[in-house]
């Protein structure tokens, strides 16, 4: 069963009763959950029942050995994630024996999170542990939950291999939630080419953070990437800092005593003639993805609104209540993603002017010493033990703002917030509920802003607010039968149990086609009794389920030998390469090596004014075409592409006024990726008369490419730094003009094919979005893109409009 409602609508009991009624019957419950955060969460909340008989404990990263095998012997509760039971528990099953005997729940938690490549992995792995299952005699149910999805019944499907009754009706109380598109202005500044550039949304978010912690509104901050959520924190303690130190020098109120709501509202002088331009990071005409889902991300529920409030806030926003939005989250977190959005800098005005009245008694500096501390950052990568005492913060109302990644977007109690911050769009609608829904969650008012970042997407979500509001959440893709997920799950399931005939039935129809070619690969050796592991390292292995592709990098300061944290292996090459301004916790360190033989990255503390973005080169070739058709005079194809990707330089640029300081070289190795693309070629009768016009045809496809690439979230479940995409005007393997877009994960993920799907409306909203904004050559908000290695250049606007318009005539 699949119970698929909004927040806090009784989930959680739902599993829980008959959960706990097992443990008590002498049964065992398997807790299946996408991070350790929401485990050690449940965890606290079932010991807090004092049910004695209910033996709980988490097994994951965090667990130290000596406790784990009492948890294997002894515990009847066991929360776990999909990283562990592939790795530790599946190939060790023999040790939980008894455990699995007495199994009859296992209960999949936010399994809205488990999407594309990685939701292809988890479905493998919940396939093979209904087979460890089978071996002991258990016939576990399996009971999903879920923040409201589109058709939740064929999802839990697809990820279970089981048939599905789903439970959707959702009648629990909401209180209201204003929901409020922000559009920060344009500043005095400009980019690449001339264009004129908007402030970025990590800073109006560390703005309207510090003002809100001010007004005692707790508040938690999402933003899109790691170092974008220590910045904001980071700034917004730099505020707070300023308003204690003026503050503390006069006769001024306690912080407990600041107003909760605001007396004036002034925005409309927001510019920041000191915010710095859009960064470009590498590659020309191709922009490639960065996908590096972290071990630990969260997720969590959308707010089902019963009554919507209209507010005005900022140079451009409007408010709209969501007509009963439902939700799923969006669970990766991107460590160096939006390279435009990843420094906040101050504004001449703050978005929201809270009144500080007059004391009557006045207040002794010391009232106001800890008011930065109210603000701290949370992200994937933290040490365990940080993790946790910034959840108890939270909880506790010790931290009153938390400026967080997609890591708290998860169902972890933090109840009692009143506004949450959306730094850029979280990448789909399912996903801003989800954030949107972590505010208000006791029932009360609520306020959820989403903070658009230059960027074509969320400038049109902006612009269209139909877009959003009214719309159902998207379908949730994911593809278990991908022959890169499907191989190595069966090698860790041929190295568990060896598999037999009737083993096939269970991994999908085209298990047993893979299954020949793993034996001719050397893989598995087949014999009569069936197929067999045969090679001395560890099967698991073979399977990164994260998508990361590699062993996490270890971040260490060189001069202390500390360990700070850990980055994914793809993320290295663009957040830890040598020269790299890295950021942990509000501290900034520059990085001395990245090694990656040895899997570490060497880092010293420093103070740099700039700020580092990394820039490759990206080469593609047509490995083969499934599908084709004709789109206008010219031809949409979906297929198989070889992508090469290589970081080459970095790019030095200062924090206040986005001044270039230079393009260092780099010597890193380049990544190649087999995956599946979705591209559009026009012949030469249809772009001559384009040409003869004037019309800069590389430009034009280059224009389309980006803003193409910005628009595709939403027509499919992924986020912008999930693709990539080439454009050229002749390319090698099609003798055409040629524009790709194709997913950044080894064997695809589904997202171009999507598009392939709803190309034409895709297209068309894509040229929608260049035609309706207010640059006369092009901006980051329709045409130029954060990751082209070309340093956005040559772009022509106006042609993209005239050949989207070609391709997109009737024929």
């Amino acid at each position: 069963m699949i119970i698929s409602t909004g927040t806090a609508s009784g989930k959680s009991l739902a599993y829980l009763a008959p959960a706990i009624a097992s443990c008590l019957d002498g049964g065992t419950i398997l807790y299946l959950t996408p991070t350790k955060a929401l485990a050690a969460d449940q965890l606290r909340g079932l010991r807090e029942l004092r049910i004695t008989q209910v033996r709980a404990a988490t097994f994951d990263g965090d667990t130290p050995f000596e406790e784990r095998a009492w948890v294997r012997r002894h515990a009847n509760y066991v929360l776990t994630n999909p990283d562990m039971l592939h790795r530790g528990i599946l190939p060790r099953h023999s040790q939980w024996s008894s455990f699995f005997r007495r199994l009859r729940m296992i209960v999949v938690d936010e399994c809205h999170g488990y999407r594309g490549v990685f939701g292809s992995h988890v479905a493998q792995i919940l396939r093979r542990l209904r087979r460890v299952c089978s071996r002991y005699g258990s016939r576990p149910t399996f009971l999903l939950a879920s923040a409201t999805a589109s058709e939740p019944g064929t999802f839990a499907m697809r990820l279970t291999g089981l048939e599905m009754d789903e439970v959707t009706v959702d009648e629990s109380p909401k209180g209201s939630t204003t929901i409020a598109l922000w559009e920060p202005p344009l500043t005095e500044l400009r980019g690449e080419g001339g264009a004129p550039v908007r402030r970025t949304a990590t800073a109006e978010a560390a703005d309207l953070l510090a003002d809100l912690v001010l007004a005692d509104v707790r508040t938690l901050a999402f933003v899109r990437s790691r170092r974008g959520a220590e910045t904001v924190a980071l700034t917004a303690r730099a505020k707070l800092a300023d308003v204690a130190f003026s503050l503390s020098t006069s006769p001024r109120i306690p912080p407990h005593h600041l107003p909760a709501t605001p007396t004036s509202t002034d925005t409309s002088t927001a510019a920041d003639p000191h915010s710095r331009p859009s960064t470009a990071s590498p590659s020309e005409f191709a922009h490639g993805p960065d996908t590096h889902p972290d071990p630990d991300l969260d997720t969590g529920p959308h707010p089902d609104t019963d009554t919507d409030t209209a507010t005005t806030l900022g140079p451009r926003a409007a408010a709209h209540g969501p007509d009963r939005p439902s939700a799923v989250r969006e669970f990766a977190d991107s460590p160096d993603e939006p390279h435009d959005e990843d420094t906040p800098t101050p504004a001449t005005s703050n978005p929201l002017t809270w009144a500080i009245p007059d004391p009557s008694d006045g207040s002794a500096p010391s009232d106001w010493a800890d008011l930065p501390n109210k603000i701290a950052a949370y992200r994937a990568g933290y040490l365990a033990e940080d993790r946790r005492l910034l959840e108890k913060a939270l909880r506790a109302g010790t931290l009153m703002g938390l400026a967080s990644t997609n890591a708290l977007e998860l169902g972890v109690d933090v109840s009692g917030l009143d506004a949450v911050l959306i730094a850029g769009w979280p990448g789909t609608r399912a996903s801003l509920w989800q954030q949107a829904g972590r505010a208000g969650r006791d029932g009360r008012d609520a306020l959820a802003v989403l903070i658009a970042r230059d960027d074509p997407l969320d400038t049109y979500l902006v612009h269209h607010p139909q877009a959003l509001f009214g719309q159902p959440v998207e379908t949730i893709v994911l593809d278990p039968d991908n022959p890169y997920v499907l191989g190595p799950h069966l090698c860790a399931a041929a190295a568990e149990i060896p598999l037999t005939e009737d083993d096939l039935p269970i991994f999908g129809t085209t298990t047993s086609n893979l299954l020949d070619d793993l034996v001719t690969q050397g893989m598995l050796r087949r014999r009569s009794a069936g197929w067999f592991w045969t090679k001395r390292e560890r099967a698991t292995d073979l399977a990164d389920i994260r998508g990361g592709g590699g062993s996490p990098i270890q971040v260490v300061e060189s001069s202390t030998g500390r360990l700070l944290g850990s980055v994914d292996e793809p993320s290295a090459h663009t957040t830890v390469h040598t020269g790299a301004v890295y950021l942990h916790q509000g501290e900034t360190f520059l990085v001395e090596l990245l090694d990656l033989e040895a899997g570490v990255a060497l880092v010293t503390a420093a103070n740099p004014d700039y700020s580092t973005f990394a820039r490759d080169i990206t080469d593609i070739s047509i490995l083969g075409t499934q599908r084709s058709h004709p789109l206008g005079p010219g031809t949409l194809h979906f297929g198989e592409v070889e992508v090469t990707r290589q970081v080459v330089s970095y790019l030095m640029r200062r924090l206040q006024s986005g001044e270039m300081l230079g393009d260092e070289p780099l010597d890193l190795p380049p990544r190649t990726l087999r995956t599946r693309a979705v591209w559009w070629t026009l012949p030469a009768s249809a772009v001559a008369p384009l040409a003869e016009a004037g019309i800069d045809l590389g430009g034009a496809a280059h224009a389309a490419e980006h803003a193409s690439i910005g628009l595709l979230p939403l027509f499919a479940t992924c986020d912008r730094w999930d693709i990539g995409g080439v454009s050229t005007e002749l390319h090698a393997d099609t003798g055409l003009l040629t524009v790709f877009v194709y997913d950044g994960h080894e064997g695809g993920a589904g997202f171009a094919e999507r598009g392939y799907a709803r190309a034409t409306d895709w297209l068309t909203a894509t040229r929608e979005a260049i035609a309706s904004c207010e640059c006369e050559r092009g901006c980051p908000s329709c045409i130029q893109s954060p990751k082209c290695g070309n340093g956005n250049e040559p772009l022509d606007k106006r042609g993209a409009i005239r050949l989207l318009n070609t391709l997109l005539t009737p024929q």
